[in-house]
């Protein structure tokens, strides 16, 4: 079902990339669920599928039905571009709870039977014990679901803002937006999400666009949120195909030949940009081991580097990418 938001021109300047580990948790949640999400995530399945049964996540799973409506506040977009999570739960817990009983019932409406079962009564009668137990849930599923893994996981979703921040600056906003998923498409000055939770119209008036790329969200596109929340739109970030690779999976023996093989880890490990401390964790490599090799290859102009945010990331030239594809 199609999802239209309309913009006026102060919107167009109010569109911005945000990152959110709350996004991811509440993704992960709704993965554990929807088995259609699991083929790209089967070894992280396999890694978190003990500690996962330790989760009652039936409030949860309860409020995110199929279709329709999912409660915004219990992943708001995050005021800023890199949010934490601490922060991000703080905003949570803050919720008003009559604003959050409001946020709930259309949810629980969607799905036959849960407004009354016992978990459904519960959420309503008490929405101020609600927005606590939601918190505390989600927060003890980020522990178990998400933080061992988030520096891989930042890491891939701050390349994917990096990559797309460069076709928003060439392309302009329509063409980013075509690159960004097939579910989407530009008209005059409305987006068109299709296969979207619900059937809805959206006026921006002002408030811009918030775009948010998520490892788990994959293979939809979410859109949504209302007042008193910044419109946002939660999208599959690229890159995750090779996200749950081990070190070395991916290098060729050709290749480790011709290069040695940790350099030729380190240069095969870069499918999306990262910095040296991610690919460190993510080769089990010291970083001065992982910094040096960057140098090497950069200095033979196999790789490129540009500094965003805190950290200076790495990508392949278009002959690195040669290299290792040629092998």
């Amino acid at each position: 079902m199609p999802f239209q938001l309309h913009f006026d021109e102060s919107d167009l300047l109010r569109c911005r990339f945000a990152l959110s580990p709350l996004v991811e948790t509440q993704e992960a949640v709704r993965t554990l669920a929807r088995r259609h999400r699991h083929g790209y995530h089967l070894p992280w399945l396999r890694r978190i599928s003990a500690a996962a049964a330790t989760l009652d996540l039936e409030p949860l799973w309860l409020l995110m039905p199929d279709g329709g409506h999912n409660p915004d506040f219990i992943c708001p977009p995050p005021i800023g571009p890199l949010a934490t999570f601490e922060e991000e739960i703080a905003g949570v817990r803050a919720v008003d709870p009559e604003v959050a009983r409001a946020d709930m019932e259309p949810a629980l409406a969607e799905r036959p039977g849960a407004r009354e079962s016992v978990t459904g009564r519960r959420l309503l009668a008490d929405p101020a014990r609600a927005v606590r137990e939601i918190a505390d849930l989600l927060e003890r599923a980020w522990q178990v679901l998400i933080e061992p893994y988030w520096p891989r996981l930042r890491a891939l979703l701050e390349a994917d803002i990096a990559y797309h921040s460069r076709k928003l600056a060439d392309g302009g906003l329509a063409g980013l937006l075509g690159e960004v998923s097939t579910q989407l498409s530009w008209n005059g000055a409305t987006l068109t999400v299709q296969g979207t939770r619900g059937d809805h119209e959206q006026v921006l008036g002002g408030q811009g666009l918030v775009l948010m790329p998520s490892v788990f969200v994959w293979p939809e596109v979410v859109g949504g949120h209302r007042e008193p929340w910044q419109p946002g739109l939660i999208y599959p970030a690229r890159g995750i195909g090779g996200l749950w690779s081990g070190a070395g999976e991916r290098t060729p023996e050709t290749l480790a030949r011709l290069l040695g093989r940790v350099r030729a880890d380190v240069l095969c490990a870069l499918d999306e940009p990262a910095g040296t401390s991610v690919l460190a964790h993510r080769l089990g490599l010291a970083p001065s081991s992982v910094s040096a090799h960057l140098s090497v290859l950069r200095g033979a102009g196999l790789l490129t580097s540009r500094r965003y945010g805190h950290q200076v990331l790495y990508e392949r030239t278009p002959l690195g990418i040669a290299l290792a594809a040629a092998t």
